[in-house]
């Protein structure tokens, strides 16, 4: 069995995949600034896409989610953008909890994993 490691930097790899599976790191938005929860959300998102091909899967190969957001005041705007994006049909199994993140401005983290 091999191990791929996708954008490696010293601490972490961004993406690794191993026996057909691909786990995702944490991803974060870029520039988060002042962008609300649903900008940096569909920020995301969109990483998590870019990701996935990457490792040659999508979305609807999703097996689990989890979702961090720095206030459940958030949760609702959140779940608008998540499910506009979740491939209808086959949503994965999630988690959605309240927590502090690595940097004040980050409002939500999502991790995911995935079938290849």
């Amino acid at each position: 069995m091999t191990i791929a490691r996708h954008e490696v930097s010293q601490r972490m790899s961004h993406a690794v995949v191993h026996n057909g599976v691909i786990y995702l790191a944490g991803q974060v938005s870029d520039n988060p600034g002042d962008k609300s929860v649903a900008e940096q959300a569909a920020n995301i998102l969109e990483k998590i896409d870019r990701l996935l091909a990457q490792c040659g899967s999508e979305k609807s190969k999703l097996l689990q989610a989890q979702v961090w957001l720095t206030d459940m005041a958030h949760f609702q705007a959140f779940n608008t953008v998540w499910d506009n994006w979740v491939a209808p049909g086959n949503p994965p199994a999630r988690a959605c909890v309240e927590a502090a993140l690595a940097l004040p401005e980050f409002k939500v983290e999502i991790m995911v994993i995935a079938a290849v």
